[in-house]
C-alpha cells in the first residue's frame, strides 16, 4: 500500500525520535493513505514559508506479525486513547495505531472536550456524524526499518 507524509523536507529515512510528544496516536512517524489529505497538510509548509514536501512510500506489514490497534470511528475507544496520548499518559506499546485524524472540526470539538466545556457523552455525540479520514502512526522503528521503503520525495 502507498502512504504518504507531509513535512518540510525530504524524509528518505524516516524515524521515531524527530516525533513531537503529546500527539493523537502519541510519538511516531504519521502518514495517511490520501494523497489529497497529505497535500493538504502540506500546505501549512507553504503558510509558513517553508518548503513542503510529500513523501511516498510503501508500506507491506503482516498484521499478526505486529501489535497494532485500528479505531474504525471517533468512538468512545478512540476518544480515550486520544486522550491518554494528549495527556503522556499512554503506556501502551503498539507498534502501529491506525484510525481517524483530527481534522479542524474535531480539532475544535476535541479542544472544548479537553477545557471541560463538553461531558465525553456530548463530544462523542458531536463526533459520530464525522467520517474518519485516516492516519498511520508507526510508533517502532523497528517497524519503519523493515516494512516502509521510500519511494521517493516531491517538492511542492
Amino acid at each position: 500500500m502507498k502512504l504518504y507524509h507531509s513535512s518540510n523536507v525530504s524524509i528518505e529515512r524516516p524515524d521515531t525520535d524527530h516525533s513531537r510528544n503529546f500527539l493523537d496516536f502519541g510519538k511516531g512517524f504519521y502518514l495517511t493513505s490520501l494523497h489529497e489529505q497529505a497535500e493538504k497538510y502540506a500546505q501549512r509548509f507553504i503558510r509558513r514559508k517553508q518548503n513542503a514536501w510529500i513523501n511516498i512510500y510503501e508500506f507491506i506489514f503482516d498484521p499478526s506479525d505486529w501489535k497494532l490497534i485500528e479505531f474504525d470511528s471517533y468512538d468512545k475507544k478512540w476518544l480515550d486513547f486520544i486522550s491518554k496520548c494528549r495527556a503522556g499518559e499512554d503506556d501502551s506499546d503498539f507498534d502501529i495505531v491506525i484510525g481517524g485524524i483530527a481534522n479542524d472540526k474535531v480539532i475544535h470539538t476535541l479542544d472544548r472536550y479537553f477545557e471541560g466545556e463538553l461531558s465525553e457523552d456530548e463530544t462523542l455525540g458531536l463526533l459520530k456524524y464525522e467520517k474518519p479520514n485516516n492516519q498511520y502512526c508507526i510508533r517502532s522503528q523497528q517497524m519503519l526499518d523493515k516494512c516502509l521503503k521510500h519511494i521517493e520525495s516531491k517538492q511542492l
